[in-house]
């Protein structure tokens, strides 16, 4: 059985895994106004997210 702080960090890590992804296909996407860039961002997902603030 897991500890519950286990549990707790592994919904964060998700939940904030999602969040980078989404966010960083929206920006792309806007950015760019191409889907497969967006899909390619999404991957990199707070990579992108990062280089796209220190970048613009």
């Amino acid at each position: 059985m897991e500890s519950k702080e286990k549990v707790t960090v592994k919904k964060t890590a998700k939940n904030g895994i999602s969040f980078g992804c989404a966010l960083a296909m929206v920006i792309s996407y806007s950015a760019w106004h191409s889907v497969g860039w967006a899909i390619f961002h999404g991957l990199l997902s707070w990579v992108y997210v990062v280089y796209f603030v220190i970048r613009y």
